[in-house]
């Protein structure tokens, strides 16, 4: 009998072969990191170059502002807490990003693969927050639009990447390219 240790690494190796010969997963992983550092770089410039004080706004237009918030919860600010939700938080960001890099290494379509790449890059970008904050900076601010949340580059990738996928699902349900 093989022991489960051996069959889990016979497993590993196979799909890290699969996921190599796979362009769509080199390209996903480099998206993926485009969309962390885009996340990034743009949370470093509210904080650092504006110096945009928290929970103030600059107006730009009728429709949108730049308000900068610390989000110490999940999505629109649920499950805001102490440091048991920035660990739950942390996990579930781990977990997805895992699950999504394993799945990209096995995607054939590129719209689901870029969906995929979308919230792993996102979900990179919101960690990254969250376990050197204690918080995600947020300070996207349509509320002109009567949009209540304030939000950030990496919130709008995982959202745009379930998009993708929805509409990946939706263009695939029997399971064959549309014609």
């Amino acid at each position: 009998m093989i022991p489960p240790s051996e069959v889990l690494k016979e497993r590993a190796f196979a799909w890290f072969a699969e996921a190599r010969a796979n362009p769509l997963f080199r390209f996903g992983l480099i998206g993926a990191a485009a969309v962390a550092i885009l996340d990034q770089a743009t949370k470093f410039w509210i904080v650092n170059i504006v110096e945009l004080p928290v929970h103030r706004r600059i107006e730009i237009s009728s429709i949108f502002d730049l308000t900068y918030v610390q989000n110490r919860g999940a999505s629109f600010g649920m499950l805001a807490g102490g440091l048991g939700s920035r660990v739950l938080l942390s996990s579930i960001s781990i977990a997805i990003a895992a699950v999504m890099i394993v799945w990209l290494g096995r995607l054939k379509r590129g719209f689901a693969a870029a969906g995929a790449s979308l919230i792993i890059g996102g979900a990179i970008g919101n960690l990254y927050d969250r376990v050197r904050y204690g918080y995600v900076v947020d300070f996207l601010d349509f509320s002109g639009l009567m949009f209540p949340w304030v939000f950030n580059v990496a919130d709008t990738a995982i959202n745009v990447g379930f998009a993708c996928l929805i509409l990946d699902a939706l263009l695939h349900k029997d399971g064959k390219s549309p014609k």
